[in-house]
């Protein structure tokens, strides 16, 4: 990761804290926590059925067994709240953090929690059809956290903020390189078809759905490209 971001210089201006977005990062957390509990073979059995499966969603393909308890629908939305491990759990939700609270300010709460929702749909379907041939399951928030960071690109393009570079040298930066840089590296490891098991189509249609949903959710009063001057 070329930029971690870690806090940015953007206040609240129409609601007064995100609930939204905090109830959002709790949810994960609780359901992760739950999955800790699980033995090793009901883990993997939630997982396979909670999460989205490309073969299970077109269904033109002869399923496993261990496939097929949920409907296609359902699961794209309950893999978002499934995680394979904290570093996976502990990233997706700094970035909600960082991000969420500004998007949800510009939307207000509920168009917030169904603004994340379709982008994490939007991601899920990126994944399936990009993969349409693979049994493996789908799992994580960070299609949806990308519709949201595709979201603050669009409303505070010049906000500045605190990230690491490469881990390691905080930086003050405006969004725009920070995010577009984000948006780069997942690029770039399409394009050199990096295998590694992350869903790097999944980000990119999350993206790309906060991109375009943004003009739909957003406060009529909220102009696009509307953060603040740099500092």
């Amino acid at each position: 990761m070329v930029f971690l971001p870690l806090k940015d210089d953007n206040h609240l201006k129409f609601i007064w804290f995100q609930f939204a977005t905090v109830t959002l990062i709790l949810i994960n957390v609780a359901v992760f926590v739950w999955q800790n509990s699980l033995a090793e073979d009901a883990l993997s059995n939630v997982v396979n059925t909670a999460g989205v499966v490309p073969i299970s969603v077109f269904g033109t393909t002869t399923l496993p067994a261990w496939l097929g308890q949920l409907p296609p629908e359902t699961a794209l939305v309950t893999y978002m709240f499934l995680h394979g491990d904290w570093w996976h759990l502990l990233g997706n939700m700094l970035f909600l953090w960082v991000f969420g609270d500004n998007v949800e300010d510009a939307m207000g709460s509920i168009r917030f929690t169904l603004f994340y929702l379709l982008c994490g749909v939007a991601a899920g379907m990126a994944h399936v059809y990009m993969n349409a041939a693979s049994d493996a399951p789908l799992i994580g928030a960070s299609g949806a956290i990308a519709g949201v960071t595709g979201a603050y690109i669009m409303l505070y393009p010049r906000v500045r903020m605190w990230s690491l570079a490469f881990l390691r040298l905080p930086l003050k930066l405006p969004a725009y390189l920070v995010i577009g840089a984000w948006v780069a590296t997942q690029i770039f490891f399409i394009v050199t078809d990096t295998q590694d098991g992350t869903a790097w189509w999944a980000h990119i249609g999350g993206f790309a759905a906060g991109v375009v949903l943004v003009a739909i959710f957003k406060r009529h009063d909220q102009p696009l490209f509307g953060g603040a001057p740099p500092a």
